[in-house]
């Protein structure tokens, strides 16, 4: 065997037992969709457009829009619970359903709160409809 021969075939039992490792590791989640997993996109998407909608609040309050604060703080209460709960339906903890529920609560007082600027600010509609589809898929596994 020369040189050329030895790396064709070490690449191919490299690429043999990469194959092998992959599917090997593929069995240990036979258990399908995860059990809270409409919850953890809609938790992810409230998480980003509510970021937004902070960062937004924050600069009209420095522009002295005092109107927006109280959007800000249900915004920061939302984003901290659906962080909490990410963490723990990801974990699929028996704590999930219980933080679910508390976020259905969280997300509709923010969706309220946002709504009130949804005509006039973009950040504030997008997580107000963000923050309505969450607290429907919250209350779908709420305890």
């Amino acid at each position: 065997m020369n040189r050329r021969e030895a790396l064709f075939a070490t690449g191919a039992l490299l690429a043999a037992g990469a194959a092998s490792a992959a599917e090997d590791h593929s069995h240990h989640h036979h258990m399908g969709a995860h059990p809270y997993q409409a919850v953890l996109d809609t938790a992810g998407i409230c998480i980003e457009k509510g970021e937004i909608c902070l960062t937004h609040c924050i600069m009209l309050l420095g522009e002295g829009d005092k109107s927006m604060a109280a959007c800000a703080a249900t915004v920061r209460d939302m984003l901290a619970s659906c962080r909490a709960l990410i963490t723990l339906a990801a974990a699929e903890s028996k704590f999930a359903p219980k933080l679910a529920a508390l976020c259905v609560d969280v997300c509709k007082t923010c969706e309220a709160e946002c709504k009130k600027h949804a005509d006039k600010h973009k950040p504030c509609k997008e997580c107000m409809e963000s923050c309505a589809e969450c607290a429907k898929a919250c209350k779908a596994v709420a305890a």
